[in-house]
């Protein structure tokens, strides 16, 4: 049978369905907050994996996509989206040779830098294709994952500055760790200390080249407050778009749950085996939700009191919290928010898209697996 016009809960398991019209809620709330700060959004591709929902984003407002790695912003190129920044260092012979190719079709690509080998390297390359590259400098301001130290950075700049193959464009300063930090409080001071210390290194730049004009940072976690830092002049949200238990347990500004953005993102899976005491076994393990991460949360109004835990490659448990709660019959479809929508993402080929909770069309993942 085929799926569109069908139930939700009539799919076969384990699947990912996304409500059209809580994803057009995210977008549009993000893109006009955004706008009212006086920012731009480029959105972060590596959360849906997915150039239609790239589309939708770009038609919503948004100045350009991020991409994680090179084989995404291919994706995404091929797909017709031609402005993407691959927001990773791209420090190899082959990498580079394929970020080059394309600028033959997108000439506003952008990539970041964060040591003297990795511009070299693009130098030799680019000056062997006659072409030039825009990039930004990418700061570490307390991950450590990558990026150079706020006080190397300028070091590195000058390095970009003095190449006839590069053009400096600005920074990317991403504070990925402190993205779910629970309490608001905490994770304001915590982003608002990291991206201060950006901010005085774009002004720096700014006072040194004129094409420096991009100060690209932020995530879902803290987009309201970074919004308050003068010099940022664009969010890499991602996760907005679909949300997660993981974002969903974090506060707001008054102390409540976030629920800034509704998890448009769910899993569909089914109770395939009972009689194991308080508990009932469905068929989504760790290949289909990803484990680090939040809890995943169960929907179904009528088992309120239901606990996911992963059970496997193969399954999921679902316990009861309490004796004398309601536990689903073998067969029954459970609706979970996902613990973290980047990865569990990653595992299919497909949103079945609903309205009404009617599957209205089917959506490639076309970014999936993307991951060279």
């Amino acid at each position: 049978m085929k799926p569109v016009g069908r139930n939700k809960f009539e799919l076969d398991t384990p699947c990912l369905v996304l409500d059209l019209d809580l994803l057009d809620e995210n977008l549009q709330k993000m893109q006009a907050t955004v706008a009212a700060a006086g920012k731009a959004l480029r959105p972060h591709a590596k959360t849906h994996k997915c150039s239609l929902l790239a589309k939708m984003q770009l038609a919503a407002g948004a100045v350009g996509i991020c991409a994680a790695k090179v084989s995404e912003a291919e994706a995404l190129v091929q797909a017709g989206i031609p402005n993407v920044l691959v927001t990773g260092p791209v420090a190899t012979p082959e990498k580079i040779a394929r970020l080059i190719s394309l600028l033959h079709t997108a000439p506003f690509l952008m990539t970041v830098v964060d040591h003297p080998a990795n511009i070299e390297l693009l130098e030799q390359l680019l000056a062997g294709a006659g072409l030039s590259l825009d990039v930004l400098v990418d700061l570490d301001i307390g991950h450590g994952r990558t990026g150079v130290a706020p006080g190397k950075a300028m070091e590195l700049a000058e390095r970009v500055m003095a190449s006839d193959s590069l053009r400096l464009r600005g920074i990317q300063a991403y504070a990925g760790n402190v993205q779910h930090i629970p309490r608001y409080s905490d994770r304001r001071a915590a982003s608002l200390k990291r991206l201060k210390q950006a901010a005085a290194v774009f002004r720096q730049l700014q006072s040194r080249a004129e094409s420096c004009t991009i100060f690209s940072a932020s995530g879902t976690g803290t987009a309201k407050i970074d919004l308050a830092i003068p010099e940022l002049t664009e969010l890499q949200a991602g996760s907005y778009a679909l949300m997660d238990a993981e974002y969903l347990a974090i506060e707001c500004a008054d102390g409540s749950e976030c629920a800034d953005y509704q998890p448009a993102l769910t899993m569909l899976t089914t109770v395939v085996s009972v009689g194991h005491g308080r508990q009932v076994t469905v068929d989504a393990g760790l290949k289909a939700l990803y484990k680090d991460g939040g809890h995943p949360r169960v929907l179904n109004p009528e088992f309120p009191n239901l606990q996911y835990d992963w059970f496997g490659d193969e399954y999921g448990k679902l316990s009861a919290r309490s004796r004398g709660t309601l536990l689903p019959e073998l067969g029954a479809v459970l609706e979970l928010v996902v613990s973290h929508c980047d990865p569990t993402v990653n595992q299919f080929d497909r949103f079945f898209v609903t309205r009404g909770g009617k599957v209205v069309d089917l959506w490639t993942i076309d970014l999936r697996g993307r991951s060279q």
